[in-house]
């Protein structure tokens, strides 16, 4: 895998690790820009499993992981559009994020999410593509797609369900609030707690130990105890079009977009 620095994204492997790096301002919103970056990296990151045991994402940015879906470019995109053509670009976009998410959920590698401060919507739901979260003390998780009258749309529902049943995917999904790191650990959602500033470094260590087992046994194990819920996904996405169509949706995207909030995406 060669090292590559884009404009949202930035990956090399070293000892067997390939990492990650969200650099995007202002908090890694996932639109197009990041979308296309996901992909290249998909393809060569298929290319280089040969090559590596481990994945590592992360964000160099000190606010936090990720805030979620680009929801300015959602809403700026579709004004003004026919409901039809802004639900099937909205389909389309859906279909490539959960494509690049899926290819990280199934990956033979050993997939590590170190997170930090707002790790909310979409970046909440690239998180739970990985194997395992490394989070530190200030990591906060929620989704707050319902404020917007939408569910999460980038797989989060389903690999919830999966890894920790349907209480909590409840929880996050009809309060929308958020989960500070103490409950994200006692629910099972993070595998470790670290002091703040201090994931990527506990997620590199967690990377070597996993370098060192068989390769082969890893692999099965993780084929063995984390299935993809493919047609849950598919099926998130069909409600999120049917949902998104709605003008009720559009007049929240307009309000968000509208708002002098420092950081709207607060709850």
């Amino acid at each position: 895998m060669k090292r590559h620095c884009g404009q949202a994204l930035s990956w090399e492997m070293t000892d067997g690790t390939v990492e990650l790096a969200l650099h995007r301002e202002p908090l890694n919103e996932i639109g197009s820009l990041t979308l296309d970056e996901l992909e290249k990296f998909a393809e060569e990151l298929e290319a280089a499993t040969e090559h590596a045991s481990a994945l590592i994402v992360y964000s160099t940015l000190p606010q936090g992981f990720s805030a979620g879906a680009d929801l300015r470019e959602l809403y700026s995109k579709g004004r003004n559009l026919p409901a039809d053509e802004r639900v099937a670009g909205v389909r389309q976009f859906l279909e490539r994020t959960h494509s690049v998410l899926n290819i990280i959920d199934a990956s033979p590698l050993t997939t590590i999410a170190a997170v930090h401060g707002v790790t909310f919507g979409g970046g909440f739901e690239l998180a739970l593509a990985c194997d395992l979260i490394v989070a530190d003390k200030m990591a906060r998780f929620c989704f707050p797609e319902l404020r917007l009258g939408l569910i999460p749309g980038f797989g989060g529902i389903p690999r919830l369900k999966r890894d920790l049943g349907n209480a909590v995917v409840r929880d996050l999904l009809l309060t929308g609030r958020s989960f500070n790191v103490q409950k994200a650990q006692a629910i099972g959602l993070v595998s470790q707690v670290v002091a703040e500033g201090e994931a990527l470094r506990v997620a590199r260590t967690t990377a070597a130990q996993i370098g060192k087992f068989d390769r082969h046994t890893s692999v099965i194990a993780k084929q063995f105890i984390k299935p993809v819920p493919y047609n849950e996904l598919r099926r998130e996405i069909e409600i999120f079009c049917t949902l998104f169509a709605r003008p009720a949706v559009e007049e929240a995207l307009r309000k968000f977009v509208e708002s002098t909030d420092r950081q709207p995406y607060l709850p």
